[in-house]
């Protein structure tokens, strides 16, 4: 990406805000484990102490001493390193046993600091409990050294923890970002490419279904459709050039002709009838463009409703079947007596239908039978215009769909080339599909319409 800004990323910042609430939530969680876990260990450090108490308070007997000075000494001994210490003082303050002079202490628990012998200058601290036996002073004390380390390796596992998953989530958010990024990049340079005139630019997909690759493929489908649509606009362009130019000639020379005649002094009235034709012909042409114009631009939805299919194609057999009649042709409808519903446009229904019924006895011989049809198919309503005539050659079936394209065939007989073109314009604007279909002899044209809910 050309002057690539991480800070300035939105994937790169949505990674930073998510790595900030998981880090957040990991310190908390950890904050409230480390309290519980104090809160235990401290529990259970008391009950220790507590039991240690009522054992060595327990040897003590009425006015007998000497048990509970060799209990006090005992235990004493059992801790070199002093994690367990104990002292018992008299009444009047003298140190009777245990490592320790501990006759300041309140009675029950408390924190201590300690020097005991044999340590040093060093001090340790303890957690004491303190009771009257006898009249005596009895103090059990535990080291907090242990419980101390495992808070002490617990708060730095945390916060190690807190630094790692920090610079994992930034790492990490970075590649994340910088590959989402690229991705955007390749939308946004698809996007110039297209605005510099490149409508062929397509933006690359990667193809593992994620969300970028749907809108893409969604912003691909549209540069298609743009594309194609740009194509039509050259194609037209270049049709009326090359259609219209002929009857443009046709009529700049009978206007000459006409004028000739007038200064001669000769009747120019059929002369003028023939261009009136040719205009009038030339004027249908455009209107014909407009109209599928207006109809590919959507504005015709507003008025669609439900219909039924079988009855515009029966009106279309009823006003037809004289007109093929006196042609020398024959035109019949099987239709469905229910169930044809679908949504759309009446007049533009009728319309496509009678493009397709015009074609087919404007290039049929005499003796062609036209068949209509309306079956149902699933989901779909079908409705078929068959005929026997001389058909379309697979090679040309797409292409006489473009405006203005013409068979060789078709060049001497009337038409513009837009018959056909407007039935795709009104089939896409009501979701439909057509195709054309090799009858052997003639052409069927299947227009699939989904049926109405």
């Amino acid at each position: 990406m050309h002057r690539f800004s991480l800070l300035r990323s939105t994937p790169f910042r949505l990674a930073l805000t998510f790595a900030f609430l998981f880090v957040l939530a990991f310190i908390v969680s950890g904050g409230i484990v480390y309290r519980l876990m104090s809160a235990d260990l401290a529990n259970r450090l008391d009950e220790s102490i507590r039991q240690t108490y009522s054992v060595v308070a327990a040897t003590y007997a009425a006015n007998d001493l000497e048990d509970l000075v060799a209990t006090v000494d005992s235990h004493s001994k059992l801790s070199p390193i002093k994690e367990q210490i104990l002292s018992l003082t008299s009444r009047d303050g003298n140190h009777l046993a245990g490592t320790f002079i501990a006759a300041t202490l309140p009675e029950g628990f408390a924190k201590v600091s300690i020097q005991t012998p044999g340590s040093g200058p060093d001090v340790a601290r303890y957690r004491a409990y303190s009771g009257s036996v006898g009249g005596n002073y009895l103090t059990v004390a535990f080291s907090l050294s242990e419980t101390e380390e495992l808070e002490r390796i617990v708060l730095m596992s945390f916060g190690w923890g807190t630094l790692i998953i920090t610079g994992l989530a930034v790492t990490g958010g970075a590649l994340l970002a910088s590959r989402v990024q690229r991705r955007l990049d390749g939308i946004a340079s698809t996007m110039v490419d297209v605005s510099h005139g490149k409508l062929d630019a397509r933006i690359p997909l990667i193809g593992n279904g994620d969300d970028i690759d749907v809108v893409s493929g969604q912003v691909n489908a549209a540069l298609e459709r743009l594309s194609a649509l740009v194509d039509g606009m050259r194609q037209v362009s270049a049709n009326i050039a090359h259609d219209l130019k002929t009857p443009l000639n046709r009529l700049q020379m009978i206007l000459d002709v006409a004028s000739q005649k007038t200064a001669s002094g000769q009747k120019v009235f059929d002369d003028l009838a023939e261009a009136r034709a040719e205009g009038a012909q030339i004027n249908e042409t455009f209107d014909a463009l407009l109209r599928i114009a207006q109809i590919e631009a959507g504005a015709r939805k507003a008025r669609f409703t439900d219909l039924d299919l079988s009855e515009v194609v029966q009106t279309i057999a009823e006003i037809y079947a004289d007109v093929a009649e006196d042609d020398g042709k024959s035109l019949s409808a099987t239709t469905l007596q229910a169930g044809s519903q679908i949504h759309g446009d009446r007049e533009l229904l009728t319309q496509l239908f009678a493009n397709l019924v015009e074609n087919a006895l404007r290039h049929g011989p005499e003796g062609t039978a036209i068949q209509l049809s309306v079956t149902q198919q699933a989901d779909h309503i079908l409705a078929r215009v068959s005929d026997n005539g001389p058909g379309i050659p697979p090679e040309e079936r797409e292409k006489v769909f473009q405006r203005l394209y013409r068979l060789d065939s078709s060049r001497t007989t009337p038409g513009s080339g837009l018959g056909l073109s407007l039935v795709r314009a009104i089939v896409d604007l009501h979701g439909a599909s057509v195709v054309l279909e090799d009858r052997q002899p003639g052409l069927t044209v299947v227009v699939s319409f989904p049926a109405s809910e």
